[in-house]
C-alpha cells in the first residue's frame, strides 16, 4: 500500500511538472501564534492558475454540507509525521492529534458580471479535480483554519485578496458585498460576513462544559461517503485509514452515515433522513444537551428520539420576535405554523436561525425540513 501511494505521489509532482507548476507546499504547523499569510502554513497554495494541497494534505466532503450562502467549499486536513492518526468516534469529532490543521476554503463559481457577480449552486466541489481548485472559474472568499495545539483547538480566517493570489490573517472578520446569480439570471445582492475570531466559538464550541471550540465536521457519520481522490474513487473512512489519518472504528458499512443531500428533494420515504441529517449538520453543534442552545430544550442530533426534545409540540423557552406568532418549535403536519421552519426562512438578525454564518435563506434547506414536517401525521391539539 504504501508503495502505491508513493508512486501515485510520484505521478502527481510529474504531472504538475508538465503544467509548468512548482512543487507542492510543505505543510507547517504553527505551535504559537497564527501567521500572517495563508501560505506560510503550506496547505494550499496558488501554482499555475489552481489552488493546489500540500503535501500529504488530503481533501474531503461531508455528506450533507452546512448551509453558508451557497458558498462551496473545499476542506482538507493535515496530520503532522509522526503525530498519529486521529482516534476513532462513533458520535464525535475524531480525536485528532497536536499538531493537526483543518481548512475550510469558501469559494463560488465565477459570475459573467465580474469579480463580485458569483453563481448559485450546490454543485459541491465544482472546479476541484481531486487533487487542486482550477482558479479560472472560481472567486476565492476565504479559507479558514483550525489548528491543534497543545492548549487546544484554535481558529482563523484568512481572506483572499482580488487577484487570488494571497489569504490575509483577518482576526476582526470582514463583510464582502457580491450579487448571486441564479440559473434563471435573478440577482441578489448580499453581504458575505467572513467571521472574526469570538465567532468562530459561537459555533465550534460545542461543550460548553468542557469550553474550548473543536472541529464540527470530521465525524464518522458526515464522512461516511466516496470522494474521488484525483481518478480514484473510495469511501473516506477508509481512505483515511490507508492514509494513516484514522484507526479504529467498524469498516465502513458498518459506520454510522448521514443521508447524502446536496439540494434536491428526495424520495418520500427519504425525506426524514435527509431532514434529520440536514439539522444535524446545521444546528446540531448548537442545540444538544452539551451546546450552547441546551437551554432551548430543543437537541436536533440524530439520536434524539422523535418527541418534544426534538421540538414536537414543544413551546419556545425564550424565542421571542423569533416565534413569528406561532407556539409550537414544530407543529407535526403543519410546516408553516412550526417556529422551527419560520426561523431558517428569515434573513432577519433578530429571528434567522442559525444565528451566524449566512445572510441569506437556505431556500432548499427550508423545502426539505417543511417537507419533513408535512409528512408527521398528527398535530398539536
Amino acid at each position: 500500500m504504501i508503495a502505491r501511494l508513493a508512486l501515485a505521489a510520484a505521478a502527481g509532482l510529474a504531472l504538475a511538472a508538465c503544467r509548468g507548476e512548482t512543487a507542492p507546499p510543505e505543510p507547517v504547523f504553527h505551535a504559537g501564534e497564527m501567521p500572517a499569510a495563508l501560505e506560510s502554513w503550506g496547505q494550499v497554495a496558488v501554482s499555475g492558475g489552481r489552488l493546489v494541497l500540500g503535501e500529504g494534505v488530503t481533501a474531503y466532503d461531508l455528506n450533507t454540507a452546512l448551509f453558508s450562502d451557497y458558498a462551496l467549499k473545499l476542506r482538507t486536513v493535515w496530520i503532522p509525521e509522526g503525530a498519529g492518526p486521529a482516534a476513532y468516534d462513533a458520535r464525535e469529532a475524531f480525536a485528532f492529534p497536536v499538531g493537526t490543521v483543518i481548512t475550510k476554503t469558501f469559494y463560488y463559481p465565477a459570475g459573467e458580471g465580474g469579480f463580485d457577480e458569483v453563481v448559485r449552486t450546490r454543485e459541491a466541489m465544482l472546479h476541484f479535480d481531486g487533487s487542486a481548485l482550477d482558479l479560472s472559474g472560481v472567486r476565492l472568499i476565504e479559507t479558514r483554519v483550525l489548528v491543534h495545539r497543545e492548549s487546544g483547538w484554535d481558529a482563523a480566517a484568512y481572506v483572499w485578496d482580488e487577484a487570488q493570489r494571497s489569504a490575509r490573517l483577518s482576526r476582526t472578520g470582514d463583510f464582502i458585498d457580491l450579487t448571486l446569480v441564479d440559473a434563471s439570471g435573478a440577482r441578489e445582492a448580499f453581504s458575505y460576513l467572513v467571521p472574526n475570531v469570538n465567532q468562530c466559538a459561537n459555533c465550534h464550541e460545542t461543550d460548553t462544559a468542557e469550553g474550548g471550540i473543536r472541529p464540527i465536521g470530521p465525524k464518522a457519520r458526515h464522512l461516511n461517503r466516496d470522494f474521488d481522490y484525483a481518478g480514484t474513487r473510495a469511501n473516506q473512512l477508509e481512505r483515511w485509514r490507508e492514509l494513516g489519518l484514522l484507526e479504529g472504528g467498524p469498516a465502513a458499512d458498518e459506520a454510522p452515515s448521514n443521508l447524502a443531500w446536496n439540494g434536491e428533494m428526495p424520495l418520500p420515504a427519504m425525506v426524514e433522513p435527509a431532514a434529520r441529517g440536514y439539522l444535524d449538520v446545521n444546528c446540531a453543534h448548537c442545540h444538544s444537551r452539551t451546546g450552547p442552545a441546551d437551554t432551548s430544550g430543543l437537541f436536533l442530533e440524530p439520536w434524539e428520539p422523535v418527541g418534544p426534545n426534538l421540538g414536537l409540540c414543544k413551546p419556545p423557552i425564550a424565542a421571542g420576535r423569533g416565534t413569528g406568532g406561532r407556539l409550537y418549535s414544530i407543529v407535526p403536519g403543519d410546516a408553516h405554523a412550526s417556529i422551527l421552519v419560520h426561523r431558517m426562512e428569515s434573513d432577519r438578525a433578530d429571528i434567522m436561525m442559525p444565528e451566524l454564518g449566512r445572510a441569506l435563506a437556505d431556500t432548499e434547506g427550508v423545502a426539505l425540513v417543511a417537507a419533513w414536517i408535512d409528512q408527521m401525521a398528527g398535530g398539536c391539539g
